[in-house]
């Protein structure tokens, strides 16, 4: 099984075809060079998990950049095929979402000692203090799965856990860890983009933005980096829970200006999802996407 990734955009891009964005407004065409049995939206939903009971703030559809995954022609798109809190479009490839077993495989303290395994990956990246740790242990609904600090930066090793004896979850190093000297910052990107850059079997990068602050050059810097390599990626906005403070944006608005400036850098805008640690937000919707994602890619 081999997964190419570089195939039309610096976006989500997987192996012998591309998923696909689309404004509502606009046209899109799948590459000719794909062939895809068009499923119905009905069919898909037989396969699915409930999604979460939270209430996510809406988009309008008018002014949202929809992620549309094969199966999916952009005029069948309607508000109820769209994930709460998101911008991601359910087709056909949407299958069991459950997670029954989760197994701590291995830590590596680099790329080329990660597990050698043909099964499909999904890697969980973010700036230190993001609520990494929070989102895998509401994920996999273990609390201490993925150990929670106050302290940022206590993550350095590229850990692997097996999820349902058939996919792994992919806890990565944080980036940004201020307290860390400047030689070490630079030796932990490096031993992260190996990963990224060696990887065969990586499905696509959760990349976690912290949504009750405003943009930072950071993550852009991040974001714009797996881009220029081809890179797979999802935004996964964490902390949605939290209401502005003092002079501050509400959630919904810094994930508002992140996306305005992610578009001056993507021709397409990758697939995008609110999330809460506390309350729940966004867990089953961000896992019913990870399903159809892994499902392509493992045809």
């Amino acid at each position: 099984m081999v997964l190419r990734r570089g195939v039309m955009t610096l976006t989500l891009l997987i192996p012998r075809a591309s998923f696909s964005h689309s404004h509502t407004s606009s046209s899109l065409s799948i590459p000719k060079s794909t062939t895809l049995s068009l499923l119905s939206f009905r069919h898909s939903l037989s396969h699915s998990t409930p999604a979460s009971k939270t209430n996510a703030p809406s988009f309008p559809l008018s002014e949202t950049l929809l992620f549309i995954p094969p199966g999916v022609e952009p005029d069948e798109v309607t508000d109820s095929m769209i994930l709460p809190g998101s911008n991601i479009v359910i087709g056909p490839y949407a299958g069991d979402a459950r997670i029954k077993e989760v197994v701590f495989v291995k830590s590596s303290g680099r790329a080329k000692d990660c597990p050698k395994d043909d099964r499909p990956e999904f890697a969980i990246l973010g700036r230190s203090n993001v609520g990494k740790s929070s989102l895998i242990n509401s994920l996999v609904r273990k609390k201490e799965l993925a150990l929670t600090s106050k302290k940022p930066g206590k993550t350095q090793l590229i850990n692997h856990f097996l999820v349902n004896k058939s996919w792994f979850l992919v806890d990565l190093p944080g980036y940004g860890f201020a307290k860390a000297p400047e030689a070490a910052k630079t030796d932990w990107s490096a031993f992260t983009k190996g990963y990224f850059l060696n990887r065969s079997t990586l499905v696509a990068v959760l990349l976690l933005i912290d949504a009750s602050v405003p943009p930072q050059k950071i993550d852009l810097d991040c974001a714009n980096w797996l881009g220029r390599n081809n890179i797979p990626i999802t935004f996964v906005f964490t902390k949605c829970d939290k209401v502005k403070v003092a002079k501050g944006k509400r959630p919904d608005e810094n994930i508002r200006d992140f996306q305005e400036i992610i578009r001056q850098n993507y021709k397409q805008h990758p697939p995008w999802i609110m999330t809460s640690s506390v309350t729940g937000l966004g867990r089953d919707e961000l896992l019913l996407h990870m399903s159809q994602l892994r499902n392509y890619w493992d045809q």
